[in-house]
This record gives structure tokens, C-alpha cells and sequence, in this order.
């Protein structure tokens, strides 16, 4: 079977010099390899393609054959790494808390152990027929947060 920490170690010294970073490398037991890397920026699918071509070129199918897919992050898709927290500031996001818990809101600050996230919240005004929304932050420990994920809102 390929080892993991081979193909990391591969991608990490192609992707040095560049705005990619990791998101995740999974190897099966069958040698199905699959790479997601993502950027600031994005990822265009001939980065992909490159990067694809890079690791195969430094595997030996005749050794060990393997099925490869090399993809970026996409929406939806729950943040594996902090430099995806980072790309998303001021972008909607889904923060699901591991007491169950979700909220939905703006990504304000992303610090080395929390984030801070503004929702709206409704709440009756006394005196009046109508809930009036209200922005608040609150602040969400990595240790408190199941998954987040970036969200589309029209």
C-alpha cells in the first residue's frame, strides 16, 4: 500500500513556492489516493491537473498501481484546515457546535484558537407587535465547533 505521508510529503514540496496549501490526502487500502488542496485565491482545474501529473510522476505504477484524484475545496464542503477559515472572513458560514448547536452568520475574526462569528438574531421588542433582528458576535473555540462550512446565500 502507498503510505500517506509519502504522498504529503510529495505534494508539500510542489505546492511550496505557491499561494496552495493541503486541505486533505486520503490513501485506501486499494491505493485510491485522493488530494484536496485549495488557495486564496481558488484553484483552477489546471492546477489540479498539474498536480496530478507532479505525483504521478513520482510514483511507479508498475510497483504499485494506484487510482489518483487530485480536487479542490469546494462549497459546502466542511473546513478541514485554519487557512480555510482564513479565506472565508466577512463570507457566510455554518458553525455547528459539538453540543449541537448551529448558527449561522458572517465570519468576523479567526484567531489561533477560536473564531468569532456575527448572527442575526430575532427578538421581541416590548411594547411592539413586531420581532426586530439584532446582530450579535459570539465567539466559538475550536474545541466547541463540530464542523463549519461556507454557505451560499442568495
Amino acid at each position: 500500500m502507498i503510505d500517506k505521508k509519502t504522498i504529503q510529503g510529495i505534494i508539500e514540496k510542489e505546492i511550496e513556492n505557491s499561494d496552495l496549501y493541503l486541505v486533505e490526502t486520503k490513501v485506501s487500502s486499494g491505493n485510491i489516493i485522493s488530494v484536496m488542496i485549495d488557495s486564496l485565491a481558488g484553484v483552477p482545474i489546471i492546477t489540479c491537473i498539474e498536480l496530478s501529473r507532479a505525483i504521478e510522476g513520482h510514483l511507479d505504477r508498475e510497483v504499485e498501481d494506484f487510482e489518483l484524484s487530485v480536487s479542490s475545496a469546494g462549497i459546502g464542503q466542511t473546513f478541514q484546515v485554519i487557512q480555510q477559515y482564513h479565506k472565508n472572513i466577512g463570507k457566510d458560514v455554518e458553525v455547528l457546535t459539538t453540543d449541537g448547536n448551529k448558527f449561522i452568520g458572517k465570519l468576523l475574526v479567526v484567531g489561533e484558537n477560536e473564531i468569532e462569528v456575527e448572527v442575526e438574531e430575532l427578538i421581541k421588542v416590548e411594547g411592539k407587535k413586531k420581532k426586530q433582528t439584532v446582530s450579535k458576535s459570539l465567539t466559538f473555540s475550536f474545541e466547541q465547533i463540530k464542523s463549519t462550512k461556507d454557505i451560499i446565500t442568495f
